[in-house]
């Protein structure tokens, strides 16, 4: 197996959203940083990448749990119900 030295593009965005995630080898990081530092475009791709995740985050979004979930659908059902 050959291992390659310097990412394409499309792969640079790929191992930057696994990076977000911590899913991405260190040999990943490695070969992102060195793309990067030749790529003004996936430099851009990074902190926009970055500032959506940040900004995400800080929504601080509550989701109902699926119970929660199967009760309000219930109760929406019941109203409908009773105004036929």
């Amino acid at each position: 197996m050959s291992m390659k030295f310097f990412l394409k593009c499309d792969e640079a965005t790929h191992v930057c959203d696994k990076s977000q995630y911590n899913e991405a080898s260190f040999l990943e990081k490695l070969l992102l940083k060195m793309h990067l530092f030749m790529c003004k475009l996936c430099r851009g791709h990074v902190k926009r990448n970055v500032k959506l995740t940040k900004t995400i985050k800080s929504a601080n979004i509550k989701i109902l749990q699926p119970k929660e979930k199967q009760i309000l659908k219930v109760r929406i059902q019941e109203e409908i119900d009773n105004e036929e």
